[in-house]
């Protein structure tokens, strides 16, 4: 049932332009997709980032202008490392400017385990999430959730057990390089639907390089 302040299910847009971000404005919409390629460089040195012995863990709050001097200081130099700092660089940057920053929360982290293996909302107004490297986040589309099983709702049973979608097949899932606006919990008029998301499941020999932004506090 939805609430009184929200008359429609939530949406999901994709596109393969960048200017599909702003669609994060639209009440109605909880996911924007833009559906992109990585260019070689930034994919061998998210490759090579994935190889080294030390997992990657850099978390910090920057200003847009300090952001690529920042990741050159925190990243191995290694083959393609500037190319791979520029995209990052402008990520953040579009996401300064979309949401009128003067700082960005970033973490560029290596994972090698399932991080948040469980459906779930994000309570806070919006993150944006990229692979460069593995598998990348899942999804349920709205009217495949029942939200009733989120968090206590599910009595602690597996997701594929607890009854929060009816048939693996509704998952959906981004693509490496794709990047995403996840809408949560936190954003005005939104509480309850924010979208419903899960880190997937890698293997033990596998490895993520992943990258979130958020509003910075």
């Amino acid at each position: 049932m939805l609430a009184e302040n929200q008359p429609y299910s939530p949406i999901s847009v994709f596109a393969d332009e960048p200017m599909v971000m702003t669609r994060i404005y639209d009440a109605e919409v909880n996911l924007a997709v833009w559906n992109r390629s990585l260019a070689r460089q930034v994919v061998d040195y998210a490759e090579l980032l994935c190889q080294q012995s030390v997992a990657l863990q850099l978390r910090s709050i920057v200003e847009p202008a300090s952001t690529t001097q920042h990741l050159i200081d925190g990243l191995p130099d290694k083959p393609g490392r500037l190319d791979f700092v520029k995209d990052v660089a402008g990520l953040v940057e579009m996401f300064a400017d979309l949401f009128e920053l003067e700082r960005v929360g970033i973490r560029l982290s290596i994972i090698d385990n399932t991080m948040c293996p469980r459906f779930h909302t994000d309570h806070l107004p919006c993150r944006l999430v990229t692979s460069y490297a593995g598998a990348a986040t899942q999804w349920l589309p709205e009217a495949t959730v029942d939200r009733s099983k989120l968090g206590a709702g599910a009595a602690g049973l597996p997701d594929h057990l607890s009854g929060i979608y009816r048939d693996p097949a509704m998952i959906q899932q981004l693509n490496t390089g794709d990047v995403a606006l996840l809408k949560g919990d936190g954003w005005h008029g939104n509480s309850g639907y924010g979208i419903v998301h899960r880190s997937p499941a890698i293997n033990i020999d596998e490895k993520r390089l992943l990258l979130t932004l958020d509003f910075a506090e």
